[in-house]
């Protein structure tokens, strides 16, 4: 007897590990200082939360249009402010209005949520989104070609990523400013991991700059 490859997993890939990054990335945003943010610090977080709710309730009732629409917005919404953020913290630096321990622990958090976008990013996009990878018995194409699914690679057929697999995959390309165990193959795949670690590379530039002139 043939096994569907549409057929359903028996355990669907966990969420509650997104909705963490989600939140966990606006906390960090509400700790910057009041002039590096857009309008006041807990705005982000209450927009993420005004969306994280109906995202969490379109995908139990099964609305996965809806669901990953929301989930597009919100980390629209995420990547908007980082960068905002970014650029005037850039501005900031020559103007020495801003004490610099603050400007450090502001690049530091940028950074961080830099590499919690685009997990959510890549977990959000790689082979049509979570709810079509649950659909397939096996992660066997997509835009990231992870160690699992080369044959002979892995012991488990019906392995398939989860936001860890991603977060991984943001975590190398933000430090090593390059993809590590995990291959991009397509082309926008490859075209957000250059913005990544274009966005990781100012960042740690702004670090070692600012850490100079303190030393």
């Amino acid at each position: 007897m043939t096994i569907n490859s549409k057929t359903n997993k028996n355990k669907d890939e966990p969420r509650w590990l997104a909705v963490v990054a989600t939140l966990a990335t606006a906390l960090i945003y509400a700790a910057l200082p009041s002039n590096l943010s857009v309008g006041p610090r807990w705005l982000l977080l209450a927009v993420m939360v005004a969306v994280v709710v109906p995202t969490f309730i379109s995908h139990r009732v099964g609305h996965h249009t809806a669901d990953k629409m929301l989930g597009y917005l919100g980390t629209g919404i995420l990547t908007t402010a980082m960068i905002w953020s970014l650029g005037l913290l850039v501005a900031a630096i020559p103007k020495h209005e801003i004490d610099p321990k603050i400007l450090l622990r502001s690049a530091v958090a940028l950074w961080v949520t830099n590499i919690l976008i685009f997990a959510l990013w890549y977990w959000r996009l790689d082979a049509g989104g979570p709810h079509e990878r649950e659909r397939v018995s096996g992660h066997r194409e997509g835009a990231f070609l992870f160690p699992q699914m080369v044959r002979g690679a892995g012991s488990n057929s019906d392995w398939s990523p989860n936001f860890v697999d991603y977060l991984f995959l943001a975590f190398n390309t933000s430090t090593a400013l390059s993809p590590a165990d995990t291959a991009a193959l397509s082309r926008w795949a490859k075209i957000l991991m250059m913005i990544q670690a274009t966005i990781s590379l100012a960042v740690i530039a702004l670090l070692a700059a600012r850490a100079v002139n303190i030393l």
